[in-house]
């Protein structure tokens, strides 16, 4: 089997995983070796402009995460909030296992902290949403070309500068689910529609899949892990350093360090929960 291994497409994490589970005397496991692709939205929610600067937070932490473990990154789409947040963010990581580590990320996250702009040194809650849509193959979604309606317009830049002149930004709307996705990251209208496209059939796969497990009884969804993405996941409390995953029941007193990338010890959680 090792012999129909493309090794020169390995990252950094997966020869770390070869080395780690040949010392351990195991059979290295190529499925998991593959590169995956996920697509990841953040989007601003209760909080104002404290909830833009949550989520930029939010944006870090998982690009930094993706770094240490040699995943490539594509930003696909942003909406920048007047003071520098995210008002909107979403992006596309590739590599090994990234969907397997990075699934339980849905959800609302809540952030209990001082603002930048607040006077008076009070605590307020704010809150983020993640959606974590794995990319599908383009044979699991089939997608007619019928059912879509192309618009294009001028990207523009902070300040509302455009980026060019002429209208590259794509927006696809699929007319029979309402779906509406863009894309503006890009320099040309091609690029930016297959862009689109990819985004527009990770949303079809979600919807189709949240559709399917809705037809389960509940005690089947629990078994699963199903969760609504307007679920309350995680809470960030900076005043006393900690963050608690709700699903787990499980904190931990290192948020800075966390926020600065270091997801490892909530990953390895959700993992000794479902092993």
């Amino acid at each position: 089997m090792n012999d129909q291994i493309d090794y020169s497409k390995w990252t950094a994490e997966d020869w770390k995983n070869y080395g780690e589970q040949m010392k351990a005397g195991n059979d290295f496991d190529v499925e998991k070796s593959e590169k995956q692709a996920i697509i990841i939205e953040i989007r601003a929610g209760t909080g104002g402009d404290e909830a833009g600067l949550f989520a930029a937070d939010l944006y870090r932490m998982y690009s930094r995460y993706g770094q240490t473990k040699g995943w490539k990154e594509r930003i696909l789409d942003s909406n920048i909030s007047s003071i520098g947040g995210y008002k909107e963010i979403v992006f596309e990581l590739i590599g090994s296992g990234v969907y397997d580590e990075l699934q339980n990320e849905g959800g609302v996250h809540r952030v209990q902290r001082i603002p930048k702009t607040e006077k008076q040194g009070r605590v307020h809650t704010s809150t983020a949403t993640v959606a974590i849509l794995l990319k599908p193959k383009k044979t699991e979604i089939n997608i007619n070309p019928s059912d879509l309606r192309i618009d294009t317009y001028k990207a523009s830049g902070a300040g509302g500068q455009y980026v060019n002149k002429t209208e590259s930004a794509i927006r696809i709307t699929h007319i029979p689910s309402g779906l509406v996705v863009t894309c503006s990251s890009e320099r040309n209208q091609m690029q930016n529609k297959e862009t689109a496209m990819a985004l527009l059939s990770a949303r079809l796969l979600r919807a189709k899949e949240e559709s399917d497990l809705a037809s389960l009884s509940e005690e089947r969804r629990e078994q699963i892990g199903w969760a609504k993405r307007s679920e309350k996941v995680r809470t960030y409390n900076y005043p006393q350093n900690r963050i608690t995953d709700h699903r787990l029941e499980k904190s931990w007193h290192n948020l800075e360090k966390i926020m600065d990338g270091d997801l490892e010890p909530i990953v390895k959680s959700f993992k000794k929960q479902t092993n």
